[in-house]
């Protein structure tokens, strides 16, 4: 699921391929052959120079396609795939994916893919088999699975996607949680959070039925010796839809405004530590932010996403530019005036359990912030605040005397937005909270940050590289590429309107559930330009399929085509009205 965990970091990528080859009798220039072959089958350019890098200094897709090369050199029949694109953003993702395909078809190879995608799964798989507490609850072609699932938990996820489609209403959450296998248990799993449940399945449990040619489900519902009465349409039996959209009455000013904000990170080299360059990981991004609102930020990793979000919030101090937050250049502050500041501005991490002290006390982690702002005058006042932002997120105050290894993945992160709300702020940067989540504990989490922004008029900005997240929960959208942003607007004009070749290519990579929506993928070569080293001119003409001679020479102006969607292509002139 992880290479980089994965991966011996002392050891070169290629003398971990051999590891394997060398149980298989192969020794000298032929294992070093052989290694090359594995890397070229799996994509990588240049393999015997590839082959004497260690994994740090590979990208995520990169480290992704080594593992597959280890995997490939013990030349297996059945290729086991847990989580493989989990952490990659969508163009890497796709890439993985086209390469698994490719080796499947040359090699004829069997792949069970493990995944909590259902995109993936729609582009990927022949067959799905759907899992709960231990037990595979339906089993169907996936064509047919796609178009009618049959059991109450598969439709549950369904339910629980984020699209477009749904701004308007809460998603589906799935009540409960999944029951510990540390305990015998005698009926239906899926009982105490199914809404269909009866008698029956909580003293029986359901048989594993044919209840259509070559589809096998696991419940009372389709057993005729149960009575039950299968399931019809898409329906989830969630009646939840309590509007979900923006609240007219916010003013549209903008709360935040960040004006050719630049980052820079000095690269060091020798024993007197000489500057030799820089990686520009920002380099000169503008963006506003209005009251009750959320701009999504996303583009590929490495592309400079969080590094703009620390920059806000003067956790990385920035080389230039200005961050105006409610018209004060939080750049000039320092000391107690930005101590004052960060108490409006806060943010909830991508990784909820490392970015929790695991020996503190949930209540410890939730006062802190308010102890550092001196909020509340006494501890009584601070946990009484405590518990209500905990009744606020969907938890129990009885967690204040638990430590984070306690909790669930969605636990955790709705305690890191308990702890950011904590101080009262206005503005909250949300970076990648849904990305390790399974679908059902996202839709909880969406459904939480967008009652707070109803109920608090809180602004987001929203870290990610998940579209149907942006689709779901933001007003605009702001691509980037290489420190820059290339292409912004609304979710409508950029989503269904895109002009920058890689908006094009970003989307066309997303996985879709929807076979009508889903679109003719755009291969882009290569990987991300190092920020150290950029390329002259437009930065994404090296991997564009459209690039023009003038590409190679000057970075393009931005160029309008209404009053909130811009781009930055020669294709549509240099800095013109569209």
């Amino acid at each position: 699921q992880e290479p980089q965990s994965s991966l011996n970091p002392v050891l070169s990528v290629g003398e971990q391929i051999a590891e394997t080859l060398r149980k298989q009798g192969l020794h000298g220039a032929s294992r070093e052959r052989r290694v090359a072959e594995l890397l070229d089958a799996v994509g990588i350019p240049d393999p015997r120079r590839r082959a004497q890098e260690y994994p740090h200094q590979l990208s995520g897709g990169m480290k992704q396609r080594v593992m597959i090369a280890i995997a490939l050199a013990g030349e297996p029949e059945l290729l086991i795939a847990d989580e493989p694109t989990t952490a990659l953003d969508v163009t890497i993702q796709s890439q993985v994916l086209a390469l698994l395909r490719d080796l499947q078809r040359r090699t004829g190879m069997a792949l069970l893919l493990i995944t909590h995608d259902l995109g993936v799964v729609a582009e990927m798989a022949d067959r799905v088999a759907v899992m709960y507490a231990g037990h595979v609850v339906e089993e169907a072609p996936a064509a047919a699975f796609f178009a009618e699932p049959a059991h109450p938990y598969s439709r549950k996820l369904f339910a629980s996607l984020p699209n477009l489609g749904k701004r308007d209403a809460r998603l589906a959450v799935i009540p409960g949680s999944v029951p510990s296998l540390a305990h015998e248990l005698k009926a239906c799993r899926f009982e105490a959070r199914c809404d269909h449940a009866w008698p029956a399945c909580r003293e029986t449990p359901p048989r594993w039925l044919e209840h259509e040619p070559g589809r096998h489900v696991r419940c009372h519902l389709y057993d005729p010796a149960q009575a039950g009465e299968p399931l019809s349409g898409h329906s989830t039996g969630d009646a939840a839809a309590a509007s979900a959209g923006t609240n007219p009455s916010l003013a549209l000013e903008a709360l935040l405004r960040v004006e050719d904000l630049e980052i820079h990170f000095p690269i060091h080299t020798g024993l007197f530590k000489r500057v030799v360059g820089y990686v520009r990981a920002v380099d000169g991004v503008s963006l506003a932010i209005p009251a009750g609102r959320t701009l999504a930020l996303v583009g590929e990793s490495g592309c400079g996403k969080t590094t703009v979000g620390k920059g806000i919030l003067q956790l990385l101090r920035p080389t230039a530019g200005a961050v105006e937050y409610a018209g004060e250049d939080l750049t000039r502050l320092g000391g107690r005036a930005l101590r004052r500041r960060r108490k409006e501005l806060q943010i909830i991490f991508q990784d909820p359990y490392s970015s929790m002290n695991p020996r503190m006390m949930i209540g410890d982690i939730l006062e802190e912030g308010m102890l550092a702002q001196r909020i509340g005058r006494t501890r009584q006042a601070r946990l009484q605040h405590v518990a209500a932002l905990l009744t606020q997120v969907g938890l129990d105050a009885d967690v204040l005397q638990r430590y984070p290894h306690e909790f669930s993945g969605g636990q955790r992160q709705r305690i890191c937005i308990a702890r950011a709300l904590a101080v009262d702020p206005k503005l909250v940067i949300c970076d990648e909270p849904t990305s390790a989540l399974d679908v059902s504990v996202q839709a909880q989490i969406l459904n939480l940050l967008q009652d707070l922004q109803q109920r608090l008029g809180l602004s987001y900005l929203f870290i990610t590289h998940n579209i149907a997240v942006v689709e779901y929960l933001a007003h605009e959208i702001a691509v980037m590429y290489l420190g820059r942003i290339v292409e912004r607007g609304t979710v409508a004009e950029v989503l269904h309107a895109p002009r920058h070749p890689y908006t094009r290519a970003l989307l066309s990579a997303v996985p879709t559930v929807d076979p009508q929506s889903k679109r003719e993928i755009i291969r882009l070569g290569g990987d991300l330009p190092s920020p150290a080293n950029p390329p002259r001119g437009c930065h994404f003409h090296p991997r564009c399929p459209q690039a023009m001679p003038q590409c190679r020479e000057r970075y393009p102006g931005t160029t309008r085509f209404s009053a909130s969607h811009s781009a930055c292509c020669f294709l549509y002139g240099n800095g013109a009205d569209a």
